[in-house]
């Protein structure tokens, strides 16, 4: 199978846990007997350093052209990079807005896993982490708070600003379906989230999920408040199998649930349209500060390479034979620093990108 890549090694860590995620890929394409077409283009800081723009047409098309997008990581320390002294629009967060929207990915995966060599990295009760945990979080990406109307008046010598949250009940409706839909090849529950008490946007999310819901008879559904889903998080995470959520509940409950896996270098997400394409991505950020000291943990980037396999090219075993070598790996005892504990063999970026590929 000929696999058409497009990578957007990004800012920050990203182009070093990127050419991680390569190395494994090429592992992969190697032992199965794939050819891989892998095509790297410039988004965010980088961008704008190159073009003076986040997010370029060239960057779009590329994009659209291709079966897949992964990449690495977007943005700089907004108190010392220049970037940050552009206008909203144009700084590196834009780009990822907008590339967001062009492939039109409305619904983010975002798995949080507690793999068991790592639960003494879990900082929650031992209790709690022995049992374990398994979910994931169901967010929608192109609607909501982070693109509503915005602006930023003076009126009587007072500074006011209003963002602007909407949802139509085609894109609540939309997002729903797919999470029931996973769920259906997981646990068979899904825990919607909304501030219903408080919220028209949250009142309406949840009368179209209990439409939706008729369609599944065979899927538990329940309703959860999002300040009460983020308490059950760190009390209870095992409840936990799909958490379907709007866009800004999304973004924070899935960091936090990120950190009760006891790092953020653990977590892969996929940002997925109505076809097979997809945007593969770790959850965490572009951490300026460690850039280039080959410290950084692959294995979020190199797990969302694995989700890439699945939900892109179907290619199942494939995806599992990646994510077996992270857990190959972990129980050999090999840890970057995020990760690392009493006992275990610290490595770098590029040494654990060479222990899971040699593990496919």
């Amino acid at each position: 199978m000929e696999l058409h890549i497009v990578c957007i090694p990004g800012d920050g860590i990203g182009p070093e846990i990127v050419a991680e995620a390569k190395k494994v890929l090429n592992k992969v394409a190697e032992k199965y007997g794939h050819k891989l077409d892998m095509k790297d283009v410039l988004m965010g800081g980088a961008s704008i350093d190159a073009y003076g723009v986040p997010l370029t047409e060239e960057t779009i098309a590329a994009a659209k052209a291709a079966d897949a997008v992964l990449m690495g990581s977007i943005g700089g320390d907004p108190n010392t990079s220049s970037w940050y002294q552009l206008p909203p629009d144009r700084r590196p967060e834009a780009g990822l807005l907008g590339i967001r929207k062009a492939l039109n990915l409305f619904a983010n995966l975002r798995p949080a896993y507690l793999y068991p060599e790592l639960a003494a990295a879990c900082p929650l009760k031992e209790e709690i982490s022995r049992a374990g945990f398994d979910m994931l979080i169901m967010r929608e990406l192109t609607g909501g708070l982070y693109f509503g109307e915005r602006r930023t008046v003076t009126e009587n010598g007072v500074r006011r600003a209003v963002d602007t949250l909407t949802y139509d009940e085609n894109e609540i409706r939309r997002i729903a379906v797919k999470g029931f839909e996973i769920a259906r090849k997981r646990r068979g529950k899904v825990s919607s989230v909304d501030k219903a008490n408080v919220l028209d946007s949250s009142r309406l999310w949840r009368a179209v999920v209990n439409e939706v819901a008729r369609d599944y008879p065979d899927v538990k559904l329940e309703h959860v408040l999002v300040d009460n889903c983020a308490m059950q998080l760190v009390k209870d995470p095992a409840q936990f199998d799909v958490i379907l959520t709007e866009n800004m509940f999304g973004d924070i409950l899935s960091d936090e649930a990120s950190m009760v896996t006891g790092s953020i270098g653990m977590l892969s997400s996929a940002s997925l349209n109505d076809t097979k394409f997809g945007l593969y991505e770790p959850s965490h950020g572009s951490a300026p500060d460690i850039a280039g000291k080959d410290v950084a943990n692959p294995i979020a980037t190199v797990l969302s390479a694995a989700m890439m396999l699945r939900y892109s090219f179907d290619l199942d075993a494939e995806a599992d034979a990646v994510e077996e070598a992270v857990r190959q790996v972990l129980k050999d005892g090999y840890r970057t620093g995020d990760i690392m504990s009493k006992g275990c063999t610290l490595v770098g970026c590029r040494q654990m990108g060479d222990l899971l590929a040699e593990r496919i």
